[in-house]
Formats: structure tokens, C-alpha cells, sequence
């Protein structure tokens, strides 16, 4: 029997529902059903995404990951029924945290429900992270401002979009990539966030491009880090500019009184 016969079984158990009862919600025979939950036959893809959009469950975890494993109440349901898989304790129950290189970023777009995939990322454990799902996302470069290279930042996981919170800070992950910003406001279809230094101005990440959300718990620095220095660097430079387009400015304005 495949992974996708278990899971469907499951949760038809789970509705509490007769195989006839869901074979009517699909629109097929009893008969037809059955041999999807046997392994005896697989279904089309038209069936494939009824069955994904009944459960609220995307078609690449009913077909490779075996949800009875995981609480389904945990994980996060987004946009486009698609569902998050939660973090993964080892077997000891204790609560490691992946680290994602952002130079590894699409590779976590990718993999991000793939257990497989999160097993090969480093760990690390910090014991006074407690009774939540974390994982911590590494700054490479100008990737994640204002922390600095090398920095090592700690999200908790958001089950819900309801739970997110103005003027906290969150790690967003999207198909364009991961950053580190500002929730300003929940909207009906998209979330308004700021970054951190104030030349920027807010803009929208669509509820559709939400892959995950993690609150900002905890930044590591690295050890040579200096507060401010690549704000202070930035906002020098931006001034100068102001000034020397100022004088060129002056100079025009002098010529032509001239």
C-alpha cells in the first residue's frame, strides 16, 4: 500500500467518513474509491486535486509524506490550500533547530516539506527555547538588515495567520526568498511590512506568497559585529549624496543668475 492510500484512508477517518460518503463527495463510484485506498489503482490528476482541496492538504504531501506522523493541527493552513509541514523533533523529543544558509535558500523553497531535506540541514540546540517549533535562518551578506553577516536568526513558527501581530518581527519566507521585516498590518489578501531602516518605505507580501512565517525570537551576532555600523555607513553615504547634488544644484542655479 503507498503512502498516498494511507493518507487518504487516514483522513477519511479522520471526517469520519464511509468510503461511499467521499467516493459521493468526489463524484466516483464506491468501487473506484476503494481502489485508490487499496493501492490497487491511482487516481487522475482531476481526482488527485479534489481529494487535495477536500482535505486542504497540497498533493506533494499526500503523496510522499505520511501526515499520520505528523499533528495536523499544527501545521499552518495558507492560501491555495496548501499546508505547511510543522518542525520535526528527533526521537528523543528534543527540540533541535535547523539552520538555513541563505545561499540556501531556494533549496529550503524547495524542500521546506520535505522531511528528508530538513535532516540534512545543520542543528543546533538551545535549551531555553522551550515548548514551541524553531528554526533559525543564517544572514549572509546585506540578506536579512540590520543583522549583520554571519548572524544567526531564531524565528518560532506561526501557525496562523490570525496570530500574527503589528509592529513585531517576523521572518517571511516566499517563493522570491527569505527576509526579515516588520508586520505593519493584516489585510484581506496580503500582510504590509516594513524594514527596519526607516529610507525604506512599507510595502505588500501577498497571502498567496506566504510559504512560512516565523516570529522573531532571538538574534545571535557574530563575534567581530559593530551596532549600527552598516546603517551608520549607509546613511553617511546617503547624506553626501544629498550634498553633492545640493551644491550641483547651487552651482546651476548661480550659473544661471549669471
Amino acid at each position: 500500500m503507498s503512502v498516498f492510500s494511507d493518507n487518504i484512508r487516514f483522513l477519511r477517518g479522520k471526517k469520519d467518513l464511509a468510503q461511499q460518503g467521499f467516493a459521493d463527495q468526489l463524484g466516483i463510484s464506491r468501487d473506484r474509491y476503494s481502489k485508490y485506498e487499496s493501492g490497487r489503482s491511482e487516481p487522475p490528476y482531476e481526482i488527485l486535486i479534489k481529494i487535495s482541496k477536500f482535505f486542504h492538504i497540497s498533493i506533494d504531501l499526500l503523496l510522499t509524506v505520511d501526515i499520520r506522523k505528523y499533528p495536523l493541527e499544527g501545521m499552518m493552513k495558507l492560501p491555495d490550500n496548501r499546508i505547511v509541514l510543522p518542525v520535526v523533533v528527533d526521537h528523543h523529543g528534543n527540540n533541535f533547530i535547523e539552520i538555513v544558509p541563505q545561499k540556501a535558500s531556494m533549496g529550503y523553497l524547495n524542500g521546506y516539506s520535505d522531511p528528508e531535506y530538513m535532516e540534512s540541514l545543520q542543528r543546533m540546540n538551545l535549551p531555553f527555547l522551550k515548548h514551541g517549533k524553531f528554526r533559525g535562518f543564517l544572514a549572509d551578506g546585506d540578506s536579512m538588515p540590520p543583522f549583520a553577516d554571519g548572524s544567526y536568526v531564531i524565528g518560532e513558527y506561526v501557525e496562523n495567520i490570525a496570530d500574527l501581530k503589528p509592529e513585531k518581527e517576523y521572518i517571511f519566507v516566499t517563493p522570491q526568498g527569505i527576509t526579515y521585516k516588520t508586520l505593519v498590518a493584516v489585510n484581506s489578501s496580503s500582510v504590509t511590512v516594513s524594514a527596519d531602516n526607516p529610507f525604506y518605505p512599507p510595502y505588500e507580501i501577498a497571502l498567496e506568497d506566504l510559504v512560512e512565517i516565523w516570529r522573531y525570537v532571538r538574534g545571535i551576532l557574530p563575534q567581530d559585529y559593530k551596532p549600527n555600523q552598516s546603517y551608520d555607513t549607509g546613511i553617511k553615504s546617503m547624506f553626501l549624496e544629498i550634498k553633492k547634488d545640493i551644491k550641483e544644484l547651487d552651482d546651476k542655479v548661480s550659473n544661471f543668475k549669471s
